[in-house]
């Protein structure tokens, strides 16, 4: 399954809230700061790690109820 980012994107900032297509919502809980802007870009999610296509590396997450 295809998942995408809800909007805009515009990086990880330390404490990152991310909305997907998909209604579920992401936390990041794993510091790490990156800026780039994109539009609904694709996104991984395993082993409680975030890859956004487009940035260096994955991020850890974690889900929110």
């Amino acid at each position: 399954m295809k998942r995408y980012v809800d909007g805009e994107w515009a990086g990880w900032d330390g404490d990152t809230i991310v909305k997907l297509t998909d209604r579920t919502v992401w936390r990041q809980v794993e510091y790490y700061y990156e800026y780039q802007y994109a539009y609904r870009p694709e996104v991984t999610i395993s082993a409680g790690k975030m890859i956004v296509k487009g940035m260096r590396r994955a991020v850890g997450v974690q889900q929110m109820v």
